[in-house]
């Protein structure tokens, strides 16, 4: 336990703050795995409308996790690594349906 006021003050603030970085954290998980469910839909049924739902939740996921660098939750090579796998995950499919 903390010995001092400022001390317990600091314990408290790191706890608000490691719940609403979880809670970040948690929101860019969430919106990554409903662009792969998008990205598979995409796959299994290429569609102009389709892709759009594809491109339209890649741009809120996208959204979500640089606003998570930009307040400090994510680091920000780990925004860009998973910016990065999702464009390429995209890459591919469209990539494999155009060529069929």
């Amino acid at each position: 336990m903390a010995n001092s006021k400022s001390a317990l003050k600091r314990i408290q603030i790191a706890d608000r703050n490691r719940l609403h970085n979880k809670n970040y954290k948690s929101a860019v998980r969430t919106l990554i795995k409903k662009c792969f469910i998008a990205v598979g839909d995409y796959t299994e049924n290429p569609t102009l409308e389709s892709k759009q739902k594809v491109l339209d939740q890649m741009s809120k996921t996208y959204s979500k996790i640089d606003k998570a660098v930009k307040r400090g939750v994510l680091h920000i090579n780990n925004g860009a690594r998973k910016k990065s796998r999702l464009a390429k995950q995209l890459k591919q499919v469209v990539e494999t349906a155009t060529t069929e």
